[in-house]
């Protein structure tokens, strides 16, 4: 169950509107609103049935507070402190009013309160700058790490400076929207990444094929490429040798992809540290990859780690993440260096985005605009998966949503497309795979569109090279056009077990030698470990 509560996150706070004031009578509005934030959900009462709360609106005459009272639907009851409706069986605050209120550190004052290089916990202590927001609380009430946002930090990066940021190690701009190099939009490649998340395995490898058949081939002859983010347990790596031989790139999406979104919303440096550098320890070893060219990682369920998962991301040499998202918005958003200050909110991923400076990229992803008919301008909010646009339920529908993104980027900034897959939706009908394979041979007709990898987008933004020069740009001629056989036909099929998965018989496809143990989180060589 615990699978379905992200969806509920965003679904289930489609509340119904509760009936009747009369709890609130006699209640003090502006007592129980003062300094409550406005989308905060709390009780007035923990007698009922735990589905009703309320939240302070200020849209009342002459702007004064109002309490508008808000209902979970049948089955369902509030969470307050998550703050979302979930079944009632997942929910353990039922006796709980509110959220707890956390103290926070006294940034904003017309007279300074303490000396230079410090700053004021909530209580008045003076403590140095450096202490807010590491990650340990140093003031007493706490307050030092209740503050710790992209905009609250007092440590965070800097607003984006031009003059300080160049390429090909640095790239920002203030709404993210530039084009690297400043070069005309009509000049730009629209490049379209292709990216699956999880296991490569028999029962999405013939989608690959097909996808990929080496047919296919962008304006400089090279065949199409796409990003794979391989989570570990079921993934025959023998599979992931041979896209990674054929040029496709290779990224992580974590090892044991926990279930549980807290995980890795609060996960620690070392937490992150032995699910993605663990990750590619076992993509590298069982799938062979020797170059060095796993660099890329995304989060499950796009739960960003904070400063923790960039800080371990800078220290093992990671290149790039790909798990923020930026809000459906007029233009879209280019990829950016985390040196300085994200160029736009943080939208979703449990608010943890990096608030810091970090020498990483960040492949953004842009939500896509999902409305059947563009020219009928109702709002709906983006999806960042493909498969997430939960109103897109036919091939017309899907064919229509790409063509409509496509459009979007091509006739603005030409930023980047991001196509982001989890493969079992794509099978789930054949006319989904049908026209994504229309829509491939459909842009490739043009001269100016390209399917690469993420690596490669970053590769052209580095140096970025106007189009009628790209025949001959270096960086996307490795592996161009790959042909022959896959490095071995039969692999092995390695029964494993290990003591971190009691009772679990795992099979482990690779060419290379079975290792003693399956590989796991504590064990991520398979050759065992001592307690």
């Amino acid at each position: 169950m615990a699978r379905w509560w992200p969806i509920l996150s965003v679904v289930c706070l489609c509340l119904a509107v509760a009936h009747g004031q009369d709890k609130l009578e006699g209640v003090d509005v502006e007592e129980v609103c003062a300094d409550r934030p406005a989308d905060e959900y709390f009780r007035l009462e923990t007698d009922g049935d735990c589905r009703e709360v309320y939240r302070c609106d200020s849209a009342g005459e002459d702007g004064t507070w109002r309490l508008a009272p808000i209902r979970c639907a049948g089955g369902l009851a509030f969470d307050v402190l998550r703050q979302l409706c979930d079944w009632k069986s997942n929910v353990k605050s039922c006796d709980v009013l509110e959220k707890p209120r956390k103290a926070k550190p006294i940034l904003k004052t017309d007279e300074p309160i303490c000396p230079s290089g410090k700053l004021s916990c909530g209580d008045g202590e003076c403590l140095d700058k450096e202490l807010f927001c590491n990650g340990k609380p140093d003031c007493k009430d706490e307050s030092d790490e209740n503050a710790c946002s992209v905009d609250e930090d007092p440590n965070r990066a800097p607003e984006c400076d031009p003059t300080q940021c160049a390429l090909p190690d640095c790239f920002c701009s203030a709404d993210g929207t530039r084009i690297p190099g400043g070069i005309e939009p009509q000049q730009v490649p629209q490049m379209i990444t292709i990216t699956f998340n999880g296991a490569v395995n028999v029962d999405n490898i013939d989608l690959y094929e097909d996808i990929f058949n080496g047919q296919r081939q962008n304006p400089n002859g090279c065949s199409i490429k796409g990003t794979f983010f391989v989570s570990h347990k079921y993934t025959n790596y023998s599979a992931v040798q041979d896209l990674h031989r054929r040029g496709h790139e290779i990224s992580v999406f974590s090892l044991t992809h926990k279930d549980d979104p807290n995980y890795w919303t609060g996960g620690s440096y070392d937490d992150w540290l032995a699910e993605m550098a663990g990750s590619r320890l076992i993509v590298e070893r069982f799938a062979n990859i020797t170059d060095g060219s796993i660099i890329g990682m995304r989060a499950p369920y796009l739960r960003v780690g904070g400063n923790k998962q960039f800080e371990m991301m800078a220290d093992q040499f990671f290149v790039y993440d790909a798990s923020i998202t930026a809000s459906l918005g007029r233009v879209p958003i280019w990829p950016y260096t985390l040196y300085f200050r994200m160029p736009h909110k943080c939208n979703g991923n449990a608010h943890n985005c990096p608030s810091r400076s970090h020498p990483v990229w960040e492949m953004v992803m842009n939500e896509l605009d999902r409305r059947d008919d563009p020219t009928f301008d109702e709002s709906l909010p983006g999806c960042h998966m493909v498969d997430s646009c939960s109103n897109v339920a036919s091939g017309d529908q899907f064919a229509r949503l790409l063509r409509h993104n496509f459009n979007r980027h091509y006739n603005s900034n030409r930023a980047p497309l991001g196509l982001h897959f989890h493969a079992s939706w794509l099978k789930s009908k054949k006319e989904y795979r049908d026209e994504l394979i229309k829509f491939i041979e459909e842009m490739l007709g043009r001269n100016d569109v390209f399917f690469v990898t993420n690596l490669q987008v970053i590769q052209w933004m580095q140096n970025p090279t106007e189009l009628n020069s790209l025949r001959d740009f270096q960086e996307w001629k490795e592996k161009c056009d790959v042909k022959g056989q896959p490095y071995c036909s039969l692999p092995n099929a390695c029964p494993l077990t290990t003591r971190e998965l009691p009772g679990e018989t795992l099979r482990l496809f690779t060419c290379m030698e079975c290792p003693n143990n399956y590989p796991w989180i504590l064990d991520p060589t398979g050759d065992g470990f001592s307690v």
